[in-house]
């Protein structure tokens, strides 16, 4: 696979603060739950080929936020991340394979000290550079996981059946990364 013209080679650093690492749970069968990591970095270390570049991401799982203060706790305590045992949510990538216009980003996905491989399908949104000098490229994706395979079990059985929070856990990604430093 060829990587686009605008996409040099070189480590591409993640700007935080212009990403987003999302989820989407099913809550008592009936609604959907959102929330988002604050906190995360990330490398992606681009290489002559797309199937020579590699992404490292670790997200802090205390920047956990779904906007509601008492869920938000609960989501970091023992039953489900244990942030005080398990503070880190780490991503290392595998490999790269075409997809159709997209393509799927493999690698091994570690949270709460369980590692499983991971297909996250991905899209290529493009390159800009910024008012300020900065090249950027944005990519989105999107992931569904069990969250019992990575040991985050806690659940509640409703009065009229079902549990509370659904196995399935749609991860979201829009993430932008700065192109490294002209030599």
């Amino acid at each position: 696979m060829t990587l686009p013209a605008s996409v040099t080679t070189g480590t591409w650093t993640l700007d935080a603060s212009h990403s987003e690492i999302g989820f989407t749970v099913r809550h008592a069968g009936i609604s959907k739950v959102r929330g988002q990591f604050k906190d995360a970095a990330a490398t992606l270390e681009v290489g002559e080929t797309l199937t020579d570049s590699k992404v490292t991401a670790t997200i802090q799982t205390a920047s956990f936020d779904s906007g509601d203060v008492n869920r938000d706790g609960h989501v970091k305590g023992e039953d489900f991340f244990d942030v005080e045992k398990f503070p880190e949510i780490t991503f290392v990538s595998r490999h790269v394979k075409a997809n159709g216009n997209s393509f799927d980003l493999v690698g091994d996905l570690t949270i709460k000290g369980v590692t499983k491989e991971v297909a996250i399908e991905t899209e290529f949104n493009g390159v800009a550079v910024d008012p300020f000098g900065n090249t950027r490229a944005g990519v989105s994706g999107e992931t569904t996981i069990s969250r019992k395979e990575f040991g985050l079990t806690w659940n509640a059985v409703l009065e009229a059946g079902g549990v509370l929070v659904s196995d399935k856990v749609v991860i979201n990604l829009e993430l932008a990364f700065i192109a490294p430093a002209a030599a």
